[in-house]
């Protein structure tokens, strides 16, 4: 990933970025008034940096939260919990297969954004797009379920 520039956010993009987070997650507490926040753009997409650390993912037109900001705040709303089994294959960025969900909000819709938690410790493991809704996730036996977008160990993971 090549950076081309950076430049710090305005206020307006800054209320842009936290409504559309806020589908996802609560930015309340995210955000104060010593925060830097930074846009980076990169040759494959843009990034949202908050004191150093990439919250955000800026990518067809879509704001997509990275795994640093999950780990730091949980949330329900389009949470989705896979079984040990699936924990290799969403770290190799696969996408998630219905047969591995164990547990889904049942307020996901098709198409919301939601990220993926092991069962064990309940640590974020990839965000993704749904292509069923939460109740199906759970109750379907075969199938892809979420496409991966960003995943633990992929380049803006190591960022």
């Amino acid at each position: 990933m090549e950076i081309k520039r950076r430049y710090m956010l305005k206020k307006k993009e800054l209320k842009q970025i936290k409504e559309e987070l806020n589908n996802i997650i609560d930015t309340e507490d995210v955000f104060d008034k010593k925060s830097i926040l930074e846009k980076i753009i990169t040759n494959e997409m843009d990034l949202i940096v908050l004191n150093g650390t990439p919250i955000a993912i800026c990518k067809d037109n879509k704001i997509i939260p990275t795994l640093k900001l999950l780990i730091t705040k949980e949330s329900e709303k389009g949470k989705v919990t896979v079984d040990k089994g699936a924990v290799k294959f969403l770290a190799n960025g696969a996408d998630v297969m219905a047969p591995g969900i164990i547990d889904a909000n049942p307020d996901i819709e098709e198409g919301n954004l939601v990220y993926t938690v092991e069962e064990t410790h309940g640590k974020p493991l990839s965000v993704g797009i749904a292509l069923m809704d939460g109740k199906t996730m759970v109750e379907s036996k075969k199938g892809k379920a979420i496409i991966t977008l960003h995943y633990i160990g992929d380049e803006i993971w190591k960022f």
